[in-house]
């Protein structure tokens, strides 16, 4: 293990630039009003550990950013440290073990860059940007999670500093606690990782999208026949639609359907992709795209440039859900008309998840999935559409069944994001490891 040649950077609220290195960790531009006491930019694990340390012995809590890419920015908080990961941002693969080494910082299109060179695959983030550190602690629906997993399930170990500023390795047979709290706590984690160990897959041969634009006055008829489709859908396909005030091609408010596919063939992925090119309701579309490849990394830049655009002040919230759309669809009406301007969406995303997971500390998710981003641009109309996404989802938070922290505004609506007995453990195993309290949990939960 090499220390870096300079050492970290660390800035107290008197020193100059501390507001912009507070605000600098965030891809959010809407400032939540929040400021830690200290800020350490660490450049390795060793100004990781001598922070831990200092937070330890001056009673600090820590907030802990990687990526940045918190829509709740839930590692700004008031008082304590905050410990900015994303310089370590290292990665190393070893394709004849099929393995990938990589600090919290290393961005998911950084590492799909590097895995397909060597034809190999992980299930990274939709977002090019993403840091892995989040990313993979939320559990980390990423590209093909369908057929690979959750991106947890593919981290086979942790490199994590703990409280009292040890660092030690966490596995299937060493520390399994931590791996297994790792595997979802998200930003209730209780550690600081420094590296994930994770287990690469094959790469899909063909990549692609395919796509379908409807005009938002088909709502009720998409919405139902999504619905109704869903769980035929081969998880190869990531089916999922967005409703945008500038849909694609039709620059007006519409419904944009998405397809993208992994499969062994063009030949597979055209039968995986049918049930659009044969669907009841393609007479009605604006716009109809034919299957085409394209690289991952081109898909995770073009999603990011359209419709997660940098200088926007967000907002999210988001949902699970288990039962029939019909009942839900006048609430789907009501948040078209009301949508704020774009890049501000809705997602609605086919999951039907396994009937089995791994045992891990990630337990919450449904048949289909919908989350709220308001992203606004202008300062001086943020406040009047800020809470539109969590009001919307407590308007029908009675149909769900629970949220995932990758999309959590827990601060302002506190939600179930594991089971009831997956966080009971996660609250002993905190007890035991960060007795002290020294990491900050969760800025929300139901039973607080």
């Amino acid at each position: 293990m090499k220390h870096s040649t300079s050492p970290g950077v660390t800035l107290d609220r008197s020193a100059p630039g501390f507001d912009a290195a507070v605000l600098g960790t965030s891809f959010n531009a809407r400032d939540p009003g929040r400021r830690p006491d200290l800020v350490v930019q660490a450049n390795d694990v060793f100004d990781v550990v001598a922070a831990v340390n200092r937070a330890r012995r001056e009673g600090l809590t820590i907030g802990i950013c990687s990526g940045g890419h918190s829509w709740a920015q839930n590692h700004i908080r008031d008082g304590g440290l905050m410990l900015d990961l994303s310089r370590l941002n290292s990665l190393e693969i070893d394709s004849k073990r099929g393995v990938a080494i990589v600090g919290p910082g290393c961005l998911g299109g950084d590492l799909d860059a590097a895995l397909a060179k060597a034809n190999l695959f992980f299930p990274v983030a939709h977002a090019y940007t993403v840091g892995l550190g989040g990313f993979l602690l939320q559990g980390g629906f990423g590209w093909n999670s369908r057929v690979v997993g959750l991106a947890c399930e593919s981290v086979i170990g942790l490199d994590v500093v703990l409280a009292d500023g040890s660092l030690v390795h966490a596995s299937e047979d060493e520390n399994p606690d931590l791996l297994w709290a790792a595997r979802g706590a998200g930003p209730g984690f209780f550690g600081v990782v420094v590296r994930f160990h994770l287990k690469l897959h094959a790469r899909p041969k063909f990549i692609g999208v395919k796509l379908q634009v409807f005009r938002m006055k088909h709502l009720e008829e998409v919405f139902a026949w999504a619905d109704r489709i869903g769980p035929e859908v081969s998880p190869k396909v990531e089916f999922q639609m967005v409703l945008n005030r500038r849909a694609m091609g039709i620059f007006a408010p519409g419904i944009e359907v998405f397809a993208p596919v992994m499969a062994e063939s063009r030949k597979a992925a055209r039968e995986a992709v049918a049930f659009l090119s044969d669907g009841p309701l393609k007479p009605k579309a604006s716009l109809t795209l034919p299957l085409t490849p394209l690289s991952l990394g081109s898909m995770m830049n073009t999603g990011e440039k359209t419709l997660f655009l940098p200088n926007t002040r967000w907002t999210a919230d988001n949902m699970w859900m288990n039962g029939p759309i019909d009942p839900l669809l006048p609430s789907l009406r009501r948040m078209a008309d009301t949508q704020p301007p774009a890049p501000s969406h809705v997602l609605w995303l086919n999951w039907n998840p396994p009937a089995q997971r791994p045992d891990m500390a990630f337990s919450m998710e449904a048949r289909t999935y919908l989350a709220l981003y308001c992203g606004v641009r202008d300062p001086a109309v943020a406040a009047r559409h800020e809470t539109w996404a969590t009001d919307f989802i407590r308007s029908i938070e009675g149909h769900g069944v629970g949220i995932q922290l990758a999309d959590e505004n827990l601060a302002r609506r506190p939600a179930r994001f594991v089971s009831d007995a997956n966080l009971a453990r996660l609250d002993e195993i905190r007890a035991a490891r960060d007795p002290e309290g020294r990491f900050h949990p969760w800025m929300g939960r139901p039973d607080l």
